[in-house]
């Protein structure tokens, strides 16, 4: 009797364990948001945006759209603007028109902004150069390892996650 009690507490405990583990959403699972969503907390945290064709159509590339942006995308830039103290302009999202790619604008993980003197110094100042990236330009990973690229007219930046948010 006194083996057969701690065999039937693991398998009770297996169970448990299995069906927990069955309805739980994955640690890594990505929240994507409405453009509406995404704008009103950008709106929130004083971010600005402009669009070339003043509209928000994902399927339109003279469109800035936040349809299907990543909530760490968002978070992310907040968080730029947080840190910087610099006023930020997103001037593309997640609509067509860029490179492709898992890490790119239109499966949300990445957003251009303008490119302003404060937050190109502070960028410049705070990352780490990694080199120039041809066909590209300069690149710079924040400490949390999302990475900025210096494109010219923009700044082009891939949120891996939210820089510390």
């Amino acid at each position: 009797m006194s083996r057969f009690v701690p065999r039937a507490l693991t398998v009770v405990l297996a169970g448990v364990v299995a069906s927990v583990l069955a309805f739980a959403s994955p640690a890594h699972a990505a929240t994507f948001l409405t453009h509406s969503q995404a704008a009103s907390q950008l709106n929130a945290a004083g971010v600005g945006w402009s669009s070339s064709g003043n509209c928000n159509d994902r399927n339109n590339a003279r469109c800035t759209s936040f349809t299907d942006v990543r909530q760490v995308t968002i978070n992310g830039i907040k968080t730029l603007k947080s840190a910087s103290g610099c006023s930020i302009n997103i001037t593309a999202g997640t609509e067509t028109g860029h490179a492709g790619g898992t890490y790119s604008h239109w499966n949300g993980y990445k957003l251009d902004i303008s490119k302003y003197a404060c937050i190109s110094n502070y960028i410049t100042g705070h990352f780490t150069y990694l080199g120039y990236i041809a066909g590209w330009g300069y690149q710079y990973r924040s400490g949390a390892g999302n990475l900025y690229t210096d494109e010219g007219n923009h700044w082009d930046i891939l949120f891996y996650n939210c820089g510390g948010c």
